[in-house]
């Protein structure tokens, strides 16, 4: 069937629905916002922020640059919008099983099993070209990078330190400094294996459960087998 389409005064195209509906302007501004966004990601990922041009971002789109323009003020704006949308997205695709798993140490190796999986996305790439081309800069860009990356290492601090509790992650170095490790080992694995799927989330996950101190086959068929050498603890320092 066919739907038509004409210009909107924000440089977007006002479509019509099938039933005769012409889309409202809430949701032409959610399609363009949307559009230009993975645009977005694309380009920062690809070329990075200083390279970024806006108008070659929204013609990828398929949008004006008036129209981008007309949900971003600047590059600046627009690069801090995709942090967030990158970052909404992984909570909703990898986030969301974490938190119904009730077992820490499943949860964790579901996360880098996930985290994988995520990064195999151009867009998801976003957050690491942003990290090194910011690094040691006082910026916008790199202080809501570093509020992601914060939240990401509290989520895994708390998994570590339950783990701990149950026994079911040997003690050792404080929880913090576990988590940055296992944040490090995932990362690490994602970026040398890109484009070896499935063997990138595979092993990101194994190499997770290497600094944990588990055994990753172990772990995922016996979720409440505890790591050789290990006791219960009723508490271990975070």
């Amino acid at each position: 069937m066919h739907v038509s389409s004409v210009p909107a005064s924000d440089g977007s195209r006002a479509t019509a629905s099938p039933d005769g509906r012409r889309s409202t302007q809430a949701e032409r501004s959610a399609r363009s916002r949307s559009a230009l966004l993975e645009s977005a990601a694309r380009g920062l990922s690809g070329h990075g922020y200083g390279n970024l041009v806006l108008e070659r971002v929204a013609n990828e789109a398929g949008y004006t640059r008036g129209a981008l323009y007309h949900q971003f003020k600047d590059k600046e704006d627009l690069a801090l919008a995709v942090i967030d949308w990158v970052d909404e997205t992984w909570r909703q695709e990898v986030g969301r099983h974490i938190d119904h798993e009730r077992d820490p140490v499943l949860a964790l190796i579901t996360l880098a099993r996930g985290h994988a999986v995520f990064c195999r996305r151009d867009v998801a790439r976003v957050a690491m070209a942003l990290r090194l081309e910011f690094s040691g800069h006082d910026h916008p860009v790199a202080r809501r990078l570093d509020g992601v990356s914060e939240s990401l290492l509290k989520r895994c601090t708390r998994l570590i330190s339950a783990g701990r509790r149950m026994g079911t992650i040997p003690p050792g170095p404080p929880a913090r400094a576990v988590a940055l490790a296992f944040i490090g080992a995932m990362e690490g694995a994602v970026i040398q294996l890109a484009g070896q799927a499935p063997h990138d989330e595979v092993l990101a996950a194994r190499a997770a459960a290497g600094v944990l101190g588990i055994d990753h086959d172990a772990s995922t068929s016996h979720p409440t087998r505890r790591p050789r050498g290990s006791s219960p603890r009723s508490a271990d320092p975070a």
